[in-house]
Parts: structure tokens; sequence; C-alpha cells
């Protein structure tokens, strides 16, 4: 496995159209395709890639204070993931994997020592 970048960032917010207006208008990005996923939402691009994933939450809106972070999680977008797979059952590390045919990636989940969460994403298609 080799990694290649980092993918994107995950936010999570209680104000979905107040970010999705910032971006777009602060940062010059632009909503579009996101899987249908349970909860609300958008994902932002940055020309053809979502680099900003934007997670609707109800409550507090303190959500980045020092009590709880905006960041739940960050991703890499890495290389043979049969490969990467085979490692994470040698070294029995607990993780999760999805496949999201809507935008032809599979992903592994699973967290370093201090508990991040971290995906690690392929291409279906390699």
């Amino acid at each position: 496995m080799q990694v290649r970048r980092l993918d994107h960032v995950n936010i999570q917010t209680t104000q979905v159209e107040k970010m999705v207006a910032w971006y777009r208008d602060v940062l010059g990005m632009r909503t579009g395709p996101r899987p249908d996923f349970p909860f609300p939402g958008a994902w932002l691009y940055a020309g053809d890639r979502a680099v900003i994933h934007l997670v609707g939450q109800r409550g507090d809106p303190a959500v980045g204070s020092e009590v709880k972070l905006k960041l739940e999680h960050f991703a890499l977008t890495a290389t043979d993931y049969v490969a990467f797979e085979e490692t994470l059952i040698k070294e029995s590390i607990p993780h999760r994997r999805f496949v999201l045919d809507t935008v032809g990636l599979i992903q592994f989940h699973l967290r370093d020592p201090d508990g991040n969460h971290i995906h690690i994403d392929f291409t279906a298609d390699e």
C-alpha cells in the first residue's frame, strides 16, 4: 500500500446551510453528488473532488468548542486495497469495510492508537 494524498475532511455541524454558503461564497466551492446517507449533509467540491463533507448534527451549536472537536475523521486515498486488507487482518486491527457503489469507492474505517477515526479510500475498479 502507498498513501497518495489526503482525500477530504468531514465536519460535523448544526448549520449545514450556513456552512455550504460560506464554503461556496468564501472559497468558491460547489455542492455536488453525495451518496444517499441516512443523515443530512452536503459534499463540497474543489474542481472534480469532494474535499469537504458536512454532516448535519442536532443539538448544541457548541460543536467545535474544547468539549467536542468538529473534525470527525480524516481520509486518505491509497492503492492496493487487497494488500491493505491483508495487513489489517494479519495485524488484528479492528476495521469496517464499506463498498460505496454510487461513488466507486471501497473504504476501510479504523482508528489509530489514540482513537482517531481514519478511513482509507480505494477506487473500486483497481
